[in-house]
């Protein structure tokens, strides 16, 4: 099968959770024998082809720029169908697989030209993300994204939830939408880290404890109620420390926030950090937060439990099909300072059950979330695609 993958975001580009979900997707699928192209934009530094792990990564120059992000969104879809038409004069392509509403112009025009079935991926909503329809923008948005999922012949989501979501608010049916849960690299996981030195480089006392949270800084995430939680965790355990990974436009108001806590010193910013990073930082903490008010799936989670790190996120969306509570993880309640205060609390002042927890999450990540499994449901949805 010839796969003409459609992603706005793609490594070394990485916003969001869609960058490693169509990494760890696209070379699974490659390593069963498949050709897969991945369309996806330029970014600096990067070749505007190449091929890693046998994935073909087409990275196209975006030849006008414009400070509204809808319009620059309508014109690097332009410049992906003219890429897609390049790439269809010397293979012919078997399907058309997009991810989220961003490449939905581009997908459905070439479905369209290419005369292929069109698979989609929703990874999260407008609706769902502003928490309702405010303005023109999202109103627009929220088009895109029906008309994706009315265009393509299966949809995937990640997610029981993010099904239930599509099936009220776009009135799919449900016959037409596919559950495949993310996956995880688990091997990016298993590395000796010297977790004292980890803590020097990013200027945290090694004595320290870590409360992680990874993530955009957007009001989806939550981050102002473990911010909010920090008095009562500092109250019981003040040799820890909040550590906030992540950028985005809500920054400046939390860290104004943090000022209002009284404990601004033990609140660090650490802004947008390399994958390699993420990773020893993730295991080198002694919990992960997600507080996400709305979350369809939450990758994170499942690198935290790779990690061998607690768990506290909020019950809500996906988070709440990946963890078990009390026996993977914790889950709060959602927009609850008190109740996250009280798992990380738990589990500071608990080693047995920490552990106990890392011990069952390890061995669902295993069992349930790897990519091998994921790429071959996926592969199962575009034979069906094909069958019509």
């Amino acid at each position: 099968m010839n796969i003409c993958m459609l992603t706005w975001e793609y490594p070394p580009r990485i916003v969001g959770g869609i960058s490693r979900h169509c990494e760890g997707l696209a070379r699974e699928i490659a390593k069963s024998g498949h050709n897969v192209h991945i369309v996806t934009l330029e970014f600096p530094g990067a070749s505007p082809y190449e091929e890693v792990d046998g994935v073909k990564i087409h990275r196209v120059p975006i030849e006008l720029g414009h400070p509204d992000f809808i319009v620059w969104t309508l014109l690097f879809n332009h410049f992906m169908e003219k890429k897609i038409a390049d790439i269809s004069k010397n293979e012919k392509i078997d399907i058309i697989h997009a991810h989220d509403w961003l490449v939905a112009p581009a997908s459905i025009s070439s479905k369209h030209y290419l005369r292929v079935p069109l698979v989609s991926t929703i990874h999260s909503t407008e609706v769902g993300r502003a928490q309702g329809l405010y303005n023109p923008d999202s109103f627009l948005i929220d088009g895109f994204e029906w008309w994706l999922t009315y265009e393509s012949k299966r949809v995937i989501v990640t997610s029981y939830a993010m099904k239930s979501e599509l099936e009220g608010h776009f009135r799919l049916p449900s016959e037409k939408i596919d559950v495949i849960p993310n996956g995880i690299d688990i091997s990016r996981y298993e590395i000796n880290v010297d977790r004292n030195n980890v803590k020097r480089r990013f200027g945290i006392d090694p004595s320290e404890r870590i409360i992680l949270f990874i993530g955009r800084l957007v009001p989806q995430k939550g981050v102002e109620y473990l911010i909010m939680a920090a008095p009562k965790i500092f109250g019981q355990h003040p040799e820890a420390r909040i550590v906030i990974v992540g950028d985005g436009w809500v920054k400046d108001n939390l860290w104004n926030l943090a000022r209002s806590t009284g404990y601004p010193h033990k609140i660090t910013f650490l802004g947008f950090l390399s994958d390699q990073d993420v990773i020893e930082l993730t295991i080198s903490s002694d919990v992960l937060v997600i507080p996400s008010i709305y979350e369809p799936f939450g990758i994170v989670a499942l690198e935290g439990m790779a990690a061998g790190v607690p768990v506290v996120a909020s019950n809500v969306g996906g988070l709440a099909e990946i963890i078990e509570h009390d026996r993977t993880g914790f889950l709060a309640y959602r927009e609850n300072p008190d109740s996250i205060a009280w798992g990380v609390n738990k589990i500071l002042s608990d080693f047995g059950y920490a552990q106990w927890l890392v011990q069952n999450a390890k061995k669902k990540v295993r069992e349930v979330y790897s990519w091998k499994a994921v790429a071959s449901r996926t592969i199962e949805i575009y034979e069906k695609a094909l069958k019509g």
